[in-house]
């Protein structure tokens, strides 16, 4: 297949164009080339609002757009794009408001979350977009992405903390839960939705299952070869000065995802994968918060 992928560069869009690549398909990217290529991509040398021309000439067999976060954004691509069959839109959960009830579902309202304000916003109005001008886009909306590439200081601060032997500071009592998607299965999906095209548009996906933050974490220390030790945070405290997820609690429904693809990667054997690349490549990880001097400063 001819495949466009937004980005190509920066953890999921790298990770998605160099697992196409690796399947044998011709990958075409967009980014400005101020990072490493993958292997094997062709590169649209290029910031999307100034694309012109330049696609309209190539046909695509699929778009997959990985790093739209506007409806501006994405006018920008569809009106530079030719002759394509299918689209892909990664979206998020954070289009379904707070209040909600849980788990959300695909047929839920989707509106403002005031924990995501307008990163929600405006990935909605991407999503509204899309829908208008294209009738038979895919739109998947995951939670937590995780794995290899991952530059977010959230693993890599849990694998850093582990291999120093250090304790892990969790909010009140850690019962928090969480879910994740690795961005293996990601591309399982989409490989999925590519072949079968099914009549349903919009997809929650994730993992079935969700966490407790004491259960990632544990899992996160397990990977590096340790156990783990933890220390109580008050609630008092802004857990995000030390902890790298906000004080939100979330699940998505992803039974629809299910009936395409029934299995995820267990999440100990994603982090697992995560940590050995992490421990080989730590430079890459370069949005880094202080997390462990909050913690030095303020909680000991």
């Amino acid at each position: 297949m001819r495949i466009l992928v937004t980005g190509g560069t920066t953890f999921v869009s790298k990770f998605v164009a160099e697992y196409f690549v690796k399947r044998c398909d011709e990958v075409f990217v967009i980014n400005r080339n101020t990072r490493e290529q993958i292997n094997g991509v062709n590169l649209i040398n290029c910031d999307r609002s100034k694309l012109k021309d330049r696609l309209k000439n190539i046909k695509f067999d699929a778009v997959l757009d990985i790093c739209t976060y506007n409806e501006e954004q994405l006018g920008f691509l569809l009106d530079a794009l030719g002759e394509f069959d299918d689209y892909v839109f990664i979206s998020s959960s954070a289009v379904y408001p707070q209040t909600n009830e849980q788990p959300f579902t695909e047929s839920q309202p989707c509106g403002n979350n005031a924990i995501w304000g307008d990163y929600g916003v405006n990935k909605l109005k991407a999503e509204e977009l899309l829908q208008k001008r294209i009738n038979n886009a895919y739109i998947l909306r995951p939670p937590y992405l995780y794995g290899i590439y991952e530059n977010l200081y959230r693993e890599a601060f849990v694998f850093d903390c582990a291999e120093n032997d250090r304790p892990f500071y969790i909010p009140d009592n850690g019962e928090m839960k969480m879910q994740f998607f690795n961005v293996r299965d990601l591309c399982r999906f989409i490989e999925i939705i590519l072949k079968k095209h099914p009549k349903e548009k919009i997809f929650n996906i994730g993992n079935k299952k969700t966490v407790s933050i004491k259960e990632w974490a544990s899992l996160c220390y397990k990977a590096v070869g340790k156990e783990a030790r933890f220390v109580s945070v008050d609630r008092s405290i802004n857990q995000r000065e030390y902890f790298p997820f906000y004080n939100y609690e979330y699940e998505l429904d992803v039974s629809k995802q299910e009936t395409l693809m029934k299995n995820t990667i267990p999440l100990y054997d994603g982090l697992k994968e995560e940590y050995e690349w992490y421990r080989d490549n730590k430079d890459s990880v370069y949005n880094r918060k202080p997390y462990i001097e909050f913690i030095d400063n303020n909680l000991k």
